[in-house]
């Protein structure tokens, strides 16, 4: 199922590295940048999230909260997190329901694995509505961080 710009973004509710359940709904009021990514502790991944870690400052200062999302389990994101020392939340999507309805799921992948999320971008604003919405074929590829960053600078 493909995202669309001006409605409202799936639901979901899944549990960060410290094994709370975190919702999207809990986050109304904010905006969120929702970052899913293949798999942690991988080259790509690992640059990506850490561009974001160092440029933390710009997404609070856009009332943004940043996610990560992947379909590692919690405990292998929780030593990703503190390894990389990422400031923001990871969630773990093992179930691969939220990647699904992100539209966001490989169904084969290397190495003959099987349903991995697909790096993606989307922009939520404070009411629960996608604002930007980036779908990316080719794992090795960056989201557009510009673009992302331009949408979150006309919400603050």
């Amino acid at each position: 199922m493909a995202i669309e710009v001006g409605k409202a973004a799936p639901e979901f509710s899944l549990f960060d590295t410290d094994k709370n359940k975190v919702s999207l709904g809990d986050l109304k009021g904010k905006n969120v940048l929702l970052l899913f990514f293949p798999q942690a502790f991988t080259g790509v991944c690992t640059k990506e999230l850490c561009a974001v870690r160092d440029d933390i400052s710009r997404y609070n200062n856009a009332n943004a909260q940043v996610i990560g999302l992947s379909v590692d389990s919690v405990f292998t994101l929780k030593k990703f997190k503190e390894d990389q020392q990422y400031g923001f939340l990871l969630l773990s999507d093992f179930n691969k329901t939220v990647s699904a309805a992100y539209g966001s799921l490989y169904q084969d992948w290397i190495l003959e694995m099987k349903g991995v999320s697909k790096r993606s971008a989307f922009v939520i604003d404070k009411e629960g509505i996608v604002r930007y919405a980036q779908v990316l074929e080719v794992a090795g590829d960056l989201p557009d961080f510009d673009a992302i960053n331009q949408i979150l600078a006309g919400l603050s």
